[in-house]
């Protein structure tokens, strides 16, 4: 079973992912560090020299490939923008969307050089960004997690309705 965990910037998508792909006894993969890895760059200097939508392309890829794996992807914030590789992952897995609040997501990245959109926007410019994605994961995602409790207590409750699904 592939699972496709989806949220905001700093949402918690590879700290709760790596919990619960041992929960679940799978693998474990990041789209973000399989971009770094494949493009032999960091994110920010993918952005600076290719620019966001190659980006968006080659994180298209790397999700459509990670179709059919046992494994938890944790995806970039981005990556369920592109409503072709939504459709994938739903089609490929099972997409968990980790609902947490903007304030904790921006107490999270606010002032980290590694992520581009977040260092070049205001505080302002995050929060919408935030309730549009939100509406775009909601619209994406088979099942959606409030996190607020412990990176441990939220993948057990991802494992607890992945299995009320039947999926594990």
């Amino acid at each position: 079973m592939t699972v496709f965990l989806c949220g905001f910037m700093g949402c918690g998508k590879t700290t709760v992912g790596r919990i619960a792909a041992k929960k679940l006894g799978c693998g474990f993969f990041d789209t973000d560090d399989l971009i770094v890895e494949d493009q032999k760059m960091t994110i920010p200097e993918i952005f600076e020299q290719k620019g966001e939508p190659y980006f968006r392309k080659v994180e298209a890829e790397i999700v459509k490939s990670m179709c059919g794996r046992s494994a938890v992807i944790a995806c970039g914030g981005g990556a369920m923008l592109n409503p072709d590789t939504a459709a994938a992952a739903a089609k490929g897995g099972e997409v968990v969307f980790l609902d947490v609040p903007f304030e904790v997501c921006y107490e999270r990245i606010s002032g980290d050089s590694n992520r581009p959109i977040a260092a070049g926007s205001t505080k302002e410019q995050l929060k919408e960004r935030y309730d549009q994605r939100r509406e775009i994961y909601l619209k994406h995602s088979t099942i959606r997690i409030d996190f607020i409790g412990s990176p441990m207590e939220t993948a057990e409750h991802i494992a607890a309705e992945l299995r009320k699904l039947r999926r594990v």
